[in-house]
């Protein structure tokens, strides 16, 4: 079964994400965990977060995929700037207790101007010290609390790391090494078509081979959930600019191989498409008749 969703509001509360997800055939959907251009959060109701947990169950949901705020920045040269990504993503943490089993997406950051090598060793050391502290909490709570972080494949824009997969690779390695014991279940990835595409790898004339390349370089074990966006921008372009399905570089069909491809059919697929409601429900039933169970 073809598990997909889109980006929805949490502006209408929890138990109404799960109902408009249903009303346009999905059976999994994205949500920021907080303002996404800045850092603010409302309280999370867990009566509310409850009533989507069980309708998620009675509906037979796929995992959910939150995704931190663009402001985050793990690799900042600034460091209240990573100070202040820590701290949102410890709380977020605690936000995601009240839907257990939801992966938690981010975008590794831009090094702004420090090199590669060194964005990727921030990264990796944000991510060591936030599990670091969700274990001291569980440890002072009694409770066993954890979350599925997973760090997003990027397009290479500006200063972004996390452009190739060997630079995922490398984020995932140094965070291990930082926490300083096997992450395995609890760090993986998000792969996103749109912006592996504008990074350079061609998803539309080797999905094989690039599958080949992430297995190779990542392992196909970590990768936990997908983002499926067309692009507006040819082949390695490193710009990042989605499209509705159909209406960019990548095309219906090499996106149908995608959804069909056997070390990918069974993820969570969230769409980013720049849609609303109708737009949506259009691109699910489109991809939906052109999943093959």
């Amino acid at each position: 079964m073809l598990h997909i969703g889109y980006h929805e509001s949490t502006s209408g509360g929890y138990a109404a994400m799960g109902e408009e997800a249903v009303s346009v055939g999905a059976d999994t959907f994205a949500f920021f965990t907080r303002n996404p251009r800045g850092g603010s959060a409302k309280s999370v109701d867990a009566a509310d977060a409850a009533k989507l947990c069980a309708f998620m169950k009675e509906h037979n949901f796929a995992p959910l995929v939150a995704h931190a705020p663009y402001t985050m920045n793990p690799c900042s040269a600034n460091p209240e700037l990573r100070k202040f990504a820590l701290e949102m993503m410890i709380d977020d943490f605690a936000r995601l207790e009240y839907t257990p089993g939801c992966l938690y997406n981010f975008h590794p950051g831009s090094h702004t101007g420090q090199g590669t090598e060194t964005g990727i060793a921030l990264s990796a050391e944000l991510i060591a010290a936030a599990l670091k502290q969700v274990d001291e909490k569980n440890t002072k709570t009694g409770t066993d609390c954890h979350t599925t972080l997973l760090v997003e494949t990027m397009s290479g824009k500006g200063s972004e790391i996390g452009k190739t997969f060997e630079e995922v690779r490398a984020i995932l390695d140094q965070a291990e090494e930082k926490y300083g014991a096997p992450l395995a279940g609890r760090v993986g990835v998000c792969m996103d078509t749109c912006h592996i595409w504008d990074g350079g790898y061609d998803i539309v004339r080797d999905l094989d081979g690039t599958i080949g390349k992430f297995d190779k370089a990542v392992g196909l074990g970590r990768l936990k959930a997908m983002h499926l966006n067309d692009s507006m921008n040819v082949l390695g372009a490193h710009k990042d600019r989605h499209a509705k399905i159909g209406e960019g570089e990548i095309g219906v069909e090499a996106l149908a191989r995608v959804i069909n491809h056997p070390a990918l059919k069974n993820l969570p697929f969230i769409l980013e498409t720049p849609n609303e409601h109708d737009g949506y429900k259009r691109e699910i039933e489109l991809l939906r008749s052109k999943y093959k169970d």
